[in-house]
């Protein structure tokens, strides 16, 4: 199964009334993509993503090769049909200053990055969050954005945090055409940075 025809930009909104990670991808007219939930209490990250929030069908699955840390790759599988898309791939420690990881396709080819596009808004969100009050706020006026780049160079997609009392929502914008795919291989990447980077705070 593919991801296609989708209308951009979709939201990522994530729902404050559980304890797991989980959030719906809508698209602009509100129509539901997909519910993404990450299992809890796992040493190594495992998530599911449904049709929709009654999680009557599984489409995709997403683990960790290892347990949490710096260098940990997410297999990203089509569990429709058991097939293997390829994986998410954290860059060690560059990723401590500006969050950059690799996509690579089912036969483990680099096919695009994901960058972070301004290290120090992290940096003042780390520093000013910490502050009583006022670090509650943060998530209306720091705001990071990742750009996603193919091998050729070329930007194909943009994934903005949007302003949220508790950062809670984000935008994905695609910027150019893309296989489909790819285009399901960049989603199934950016679900699962997206709640790499929000565990990260």
């Amino acid at each position: 199964m593919v991801l296609k025809n989708l209308n951009y930009p979709l939201d990522f909104k994530f729902k404050i009334s559980t304890l797991a990670s989980d959030f719906n991808i809508t698209d602009k007219n509100g129509s539901y993509v997909a519910y993404v939930r990450q299992k809890m209490f796992k040493l190594k990250e495992d998530v599911i993503v449904f049709n929709d929030e009654s999680k009557s069908k599984e489409l995709f699955g997403i683990k960790a090769n290892q347990w949490i840390d710096f260098n940990a790759s997410y297999s990203l599988n089509d569990l429709t049909d058991n097939k293997n898309y390829g994986r998410l791939a954290r860059k060690g420690m560059r990723s401590i200053w500006k969050s950059t990881y690799d996509i690579l396709d089912s036969n483990d080819q680099p096919k695009f990055t994901i960058t972070e596009d301004n290290a120090w808004t992290k940096f003042f969100d780390g520093m000013v969050s910490e502050i009583p009050i006022i670090g509650m706020f943060t998530g209306y006026f720091l705001n990071p954005a990742y750009t996603v780049r193919g091998i050729d160079g070329k930007e194909y997609f943009k994934l903005k945090k949007m302003p949220s009392f508790f950062g809670r929502r984000f935008q994905l914008d695609r910027m150019i055409d893309i296989d489909d795919e790819d285009e399901s291989l960049v989603i199934l990447s950016l679900l699962m940075m997206v709640l790499l980077e929000r565990a990260r705070g």
